[in-house]
């Protein structure tokens, strides 16, 4: 393991580094990269290791395999030392999804049975802003898995940065000033500095002594942490709990007992061997941004691997609420198979270009989805739509198309759900309560299309369409 925990990458100057099974020339990732490679490499069925900023997350997801962050506090860490307190957490790691799951039945406290749950998924878009690998390789394979699956609503999207920064007021002091379009963002570099700071701080409270003491030899990265802690004086440390508190009560108000928040566990690839020397701090801190979720509120995390990229393993991962763990590890014994059986299909496909090119891929799918419609070939419009919708699922416009498009078809029920989608994201769309208008109208529900019109009618008086439809609606039921 790197020394003190201190380490993303696996290496230690003192005794080596464990190779990574699935690519040589990669780092194993850190600090438990012993763990994480004696699973890897099938030698054990699961290892232990500890997590506090990232231990078993980030090697999990270089080494390709199942790594799982309890939620702080509720699995003794006696025995441990510790590195900071308010992090500190035990985790172990699997190929197996069973196998992970057993070992959280072992670990964890004997809960009563529980009620079946829909599980609801949702996706921090603007987390993935911060990973390098295309969202195309975990998205759309996390969004198809769950499509043939029981038990799941449709997925959501939410800006967790805006949420953070809305319901987490002790955390406005750290932000830097920052446009709105870019608020969440700063947000969530905010936790991540006070998440590092806290660390820090919980660091040297337990090892300063013992350090100026004894001056260790540690790694040129390792020796830099050490002293950024020791070296470090805090002003705001009842302010940094505060923000732990309100952010674990923030994400149990969005996520309850049923929700999943999905992220990219780590911005990139795995570096290749001796990367201490390359390792960068723009790859730090953007690693830091996507752990300081379930660090901070201290919620439990589980990397589940992906397939691969550029031949490098990739991954994603799912937070739940705190002491929600049996749940998420119900949740991925129930979705590996399905998840893995989408992996080896999109690994077949060839990758769209997107966020992280020069074009959207769901824009693109939307062009080809109008280009359809205009061809009339309703159906195939539909088809585009629909992926267009699996790749970002909160954008108005394409639900508001693919309600055009059902209309042609006759599918009045469909048109209107549509519809209902589009007004749920943009309460001002035009179309979308002009669609449903005629949808309803369609499905006799002549009273709600009558309001649809109007409403239309409030946002645009001069629309002649919706004008037109009001008046014979309105005479119609008069009669």
């Amino acid at each position: 393991m790197d020394e003190f925990s201190l380490g993303f990458t696996g290496e230690n100057m003192h005794y080596g580094t464990p190779a990574n099974p699935e690519v040589p020339t990669q780092i194993p990732g850190g600090s438990s990269s012993g763990s994480a490679v004696v699973v890897a490499a099938q030698i054990v069925d699961f290892a232990i290791g500890t997590d506090s900023l990232g231990c078993v997350r980030i090697p999990a997801s270089f080494c390709g395999i199942l790594g799982f962050k309890a939620s702080h506090g509720v699995i003794s860490c006696d025995g441990v030392l510790s590195n900071s307190q308010s992090f500190d957490t035990i985790g172990w790691f699997a190929r197996d999804p069973s196998i992970l799951h057993r070992v959280g039945s072992m670990l964890l406290p004997v809960l009563p049975t529980e009620r079946r749950r829909m599980r609801r998924l949702i996706f921090a878009d603007d987390c993935f802003q911060f990973s390098r690998v295309s969202s195309q390789r975990t998205i759309p394979v996390i969004n198809r898995a769950i499509e043939s699956l029981s038990g799941y609503q449709q997925p959501q999207l939410v800006n967790i940065g805006k949420f953070i920064a809305s319901n987490v007021s002790s955390l406005k002091g750290f932000c830097e000033k920052s446009l709105n379009s870019q608020h969440g963002v700063s947000t969530l570099k905010a936790l991540s500095r006070v998440m590092i700071s806290l660390q820090r701080y919980e660091f040297k409270t337990n090892h300063e002594e013992w350090i100026k003491t004894i001056k260790p030899r540690s790694a040129p990265d390792v020796s830099e942490r050490v002293f950024a802690a020791i070296n470090t004086t805090h002003e705001n440390i009842k302010t940094f709990y505060k923000v732990r508190t309100e952010l674990r009560a923030a994400l149990h108000s969005l996520l309850k007992d049923d929700g999943i928040l999905v992220i990219p566990t780590v911005p990139d690839v795995p570096l290749k061997l001796e990367s201490k020397k390359n390792l960068t701090s723009e790859f730090q801190d953007r690693a830091f941004v996507l752990l300081s979720i379930a660090g901070m509120s201290g919620c439990c995390q589980v990397t589940i691997p992906l397939g691969k990229h550029d031949s490098s393993p990739i991954s994603a991962s799912f937070i739940a609420s705190h002491g929600e763990d049996k749940y998420l590890l119900d949740t991925v014994l129930d979705m590996y198979s399905s998840l893995q059986e989408q992996v080896n299909i999109a690994s077949n496909l060839p990758l769209l270009p997107d966020t992280n090119g020069s074009i959207d891929a769901s824009e693109l799918l939307k062009d080809k989805g109008n280009a359809a419609f205009k061809g009339r070939q309703w159906n195939k419009a539909v088809n585009y739509y629909s992926e267009a919708i699996k790749l970002n699922s909160a954008n108005a416009t394409f639900y508001c198309n693919r309600a055009a498009a059902y209309l042609e078809l006759g599918c009045f029920q469909q048109a209107e759900e549509d519809c209902n989608m589009a007004i749920s994201f943009d309460k001002k769309n035009v179309k979308a309560y002009l669609r449903r208008g005629t949808a309803r109208e369609m499905l006799l529900c002549y009273k709600e299309a009558a309001q649809d019109f109007r409403h239309a009618l409030v946002l645009e008086p001069r629309n002649k369409v919706a004008d037109l439809a009001e008046k014979r609606l309105r005479k119609l039921l008069s009669s």
